[in-house]
């Protein structure tokens, strides 16, 4: 059974070029295009790991990671960054908030698929 990955980003090119690799690679990827969105896509249901850029409309990137670890069903669920901040107290507010990595973009297909095998399998 193919794992399943939430890729939550604003950008509808992002989110193809996320779901495109990692469809290829053999997992199952879900979409949304904000925090807000992300928390009613995933509700109830599990997820082996959610990639989430930081800088969206409705609720960011920060907000959504804030949002999982509070939520018990979610809390221990991965949480990668992949976003165009290098700075690093955002890196460090994102780890404070509960994420679990960072990657900035743009990101290269395989760096993307050897971080996401190595933080769900």
């Amino acid at each position: 059974m193919a794992k399943k990955i939430l890729a939550v980003d604003d950008s509808k090119t992002m989110r193809d070029m996320v779901s495109f690799t990692l469809k290829g690679a053999g997992y199952e990827v879900v979409e949304a295009e904000d925090g807000l969105v992300a928390l009613d896509t995933i509700g109830s249901n599990s997820v082996d790991l959610v990639i989430t850029d930081i800088n969206m409309p409705n609720m960011d990137g920060i907000g959504l990671v804030k949002a999982l670890r509070q939520n018990p069903i979610h809390s221990s669920t991965p949480i990668l960054v992949l976003t165009t901040e290098s700075d690093d107290n955002k890196k460090n507010e994102g780890r404070a908030a509960g994420a679990t990595g960072w990657i900035v973009k743009p990101f290269e297909p395989e760096k993307l698929l050897k971080v996401v095998q190595k933080v769900c399998g």
